[in-house]
């Protein structure tokens, strides 16, 4: 499994940093590399370190980290909505999207520099780290100290129900494009017509204005909170790490999580907000068990949090359903309205790994378990294991690489430099160098 995890990581190496997948996913897409970072520390640290310095070479001046880098080789068309659409280049030239995703970046630079020590590398890439965590403060935060997201696509969980309510209000027309998504994954799977039509027009609204004003959209998700108090937690970490103060990131860390629990918990989960009308959007979305990655959750509602993970999700099952299986508009197949999917599983069971070993185990014998039944996929039915979406998908990879190394496989040895052992000397092989776009 490990060999096969780091051939689907070499396949989709693109130079400098990882395609999510060759067909459905041609460009650089923002939390994917951090996963992919993760996963790569274990083998190959140069090449970890160079998908995070590549991603943060098309950073904005404004401190933003798009949520796509387009490949100029990719002829335009092969993915929409591509850079003619976006109409969007950072100050390095390169085409990117003009919206984010989860911060997950400097958790992933934190770990790849623990894989491999390299001080150098976490003095370059802290200030981008710290100018993407100021924009999210500037743009972005409300009175109430949370930060909002103006599309879908910048939760990461696109298709979410969480989000119908919400995009139902949204006035939208024809996409005036092809969907090329469906030439490769079957309709079943992927978001509906209606949904590409409404997205296409959040993003069109936001573009026009510059990309300054959210529109009909505007959310406080607990993931996006949640990876961004870890990534504070994760800069105190740098900071001290190189020789800087991380007292401020200490104290926006704990800032953080106090907005979250006043204003998004309710009952077990944490719940997404109408930053407009500041009212709850109350969904039964697997988001809300992402803050137990938090250091400073209360252990009273980490608590209830793994009691609703258990009740509503059956996580001792192995499995994280990224909706509750028995909420009406759940679907095991369809895009981010039931599927498990690696990435998120992998976000919980961090959170889980200090509280609760027991259930943590679970969630990593059920990542292996479906990577060994349907392979590297995109996402995966929870119940029957089937996989779904794109094959060899490098975060579904990566994330089984850190397992892996962190839990252990049956006759696998754990440790990072064992796996680079087992990899037949790919690691010791690897020629990337550490980099920025100029």
């Amino acid at each position: 499994m490990i060999r096969e995890a780091v051939r689907v990581l070499v396949a989709n190496w693109d130079g400098a940093y990882t395609v999510p997948s060759r067909r459905l996913y041609p460009h650089q897409w923002s939390w994917d590399s951090a996963f992919v970072a993760i996963g790569n520390a274990h083998w190959s640290p140069r090449r970890a370190r160079s998908e995070l310095l590549s991603l943060f070479g098309a950073q904005w001046r404004d401190g933003r980290v798009p949520h796509i880098v387009f490949n100029p080789r990719v002829p335009e068309g092969a993915y929409f909505p591509g850079p003619e659409f976006w109409e969007a280049r950072a100050p390095s030239g390169a085409a990117t999207s003009g919206i984010v995703q989860p911060p997950v970046h400097a958790l992933a630079a934190w770990r790849v520099h623990q894989a491999e020590p390299n001080p150098a590398f976490l003095r370059r890439i802290y200030p981008r780290l710290v100018a993407q965590q100021r924009f999210l403060r500037e743009a972005r935060r409300s009175a109430d100290g949370l930060i909002s997201i103006v599309h879908p696509w910048e939760s990461g969980m696109d298709n979410s129900p969480a989000w119908d309510g919400t995009l139902a209000a949204v006035q939208a027309g024809p996409m005036g494009a092809r969907r090329r998504d469906l030439t490769h994954v079957s309709a079943d799977e992927r978001p509906t017509d209606r949904d590409y039509e409404r997205y296409t027009a959040l993003a069109r609204a936001y573009r026009d204005t510059g990309y300054r004003r959210a529109g009909a959209f505007a959310v406080e998700d607990p993931l996006f909170n949640a990876a961004y108090g870890v990534a504070e937690a994760s800069l105190a970490r740098i900071a001290d790490a190189i020789g800087r103060d991380p007292e401020p990131h200490r104290r926006e860390a704990a800032a953080i999580t106090t907005a979250m629990i006043a204003h998004l918990y309710d009952d077990g989960l944490f719940q997404a907000r109408d930053a407009t009308t500041g009212c709850a959007i109350r969904s039964q979305s697997a988001a809300g068990l992402v803050p137990l990655m938090l250091d400073d959750l209360p252990r009273e509602i980490a608590n209830a949090l793994i009691g609703t993970a258990l009740d509503r999700f059956g996580i001792g099952d192995g499995q994280l359903p990224s909706y509750a299986p028995g909420a009406a508009e759940f679907d095991p197949v369809r895009y981010w309205r039931g599927p498990s999917w690696l990435n998120l599983t992998w976000m919980v069971w961090q959170g889980l790994r200090h509280r609760r070993a027991d259930l943590a185990e679970r969630l990593a014998e059920g990542m292996i378990g479906a990577v060994g039944r349907s392979g590297f996929r995109e996402y995966f039915d929870p119940f029957t294991l089937a996989g779904h979406g794109s094959h060899d998908f490098s975060w579904s990879a990566a994330l089984i690489l850190d397992v892996a190394a962190e839990h252990g496989l049956d006759g696998v040895p754990p440790a990072g430099g064992e796996v680079a052992k087992e990899l037949g000397g790919l690691a010791e092989a690897d020629e990337v160098g550490d980099h920025v776009p100029a």
